[in-house]
């Protein structure tokens, strides 16, 4: 059987529903089904407008930013 690509939208009740005919050929056999998102690209301005919105989003008061180290002295390129 070949490898077949199947767009379909989830219900608002959070359920997909899928009918895939495969033939009479495929008839009692087994087959695997992988679910993925499918994700568009996002222009410039709504990336930036994603990353304003999650900005500073963490509502934890207990949550801290742990010491990030120093950089590593490297010799110089020139």
């Amino acid at each position: 059987m070949k490898r077949m690509v199947l767009k379909a939208k989830v219900d608002a009740d959070g359920v997909l529903r899928v009918s895939v005919p495969v033939g009479d050929a495929a008839a009692e056999r087994e087959v695997q089904v992988t679910i993925e998102s499918e994700m568009s690209a996002m222009t410039a301005d709504e990336w930036r407008s994603w990353v304003e919105k999650h900005a500073g989003s963490i509502a934890d008061p207990t949550f801290r930013r742990h010491d990030q180290g120093d950089y590593e002295q490297r010799e110089s390129l020139t």
